[in-house]
């Protein structure tokens, strides 16, 4: 059976070159990657503002709605998400800090 990332995903990939007028997602992809950027940045100050003060629903409720337009901006800009799944499981199991240490980044949470 599918994740329902990768089906939502194949949905997405669908709606390149709808009729925007009749699709959302194609709406998206018609305005671009800046405006489809800017979406993900909202709905994950959206995600952020309900995990703050709001209730496990609203939280779940934004939080699909981020996934789907970060789903929409790779198919944008032709990030596959098997690779974004592969990257996840090679970081499963490795400390966090170590992870980010292999990648030049640091560990201090201020960014020193």
């Amino acid at each position: 059976m599918n994740h329902p990332l990768d089906i939502l995903q194949q949905t997405i990939s669908g709606r390149q070159g709808a009729d925007p007028s009749i699709s959302y997602t194609a709406s998206l992809f018609k305005r671009g990657v800046p405006t489809i950027a800017r979406k993900v940045g909202e709905e994950a100050t959206e995600t952020v503002v309900e995990a703050l003060s709001g209730t496990p629903e609203t939280v779940a409720a934004e939080s699909a709605d981020l996934l789907y337009h970060l789903l929409v901006l790779w198919t944008a800009t032709g990030v596959d998400p098997g690779d974004v799944w592969r990257k996840l499981e090679r970081r499963a199991g490795v400390s966090g800090f170590e992870e980010r240490s292999r990648r030049g980044v640091s560990n201090d949470p201020k960014g020193r």
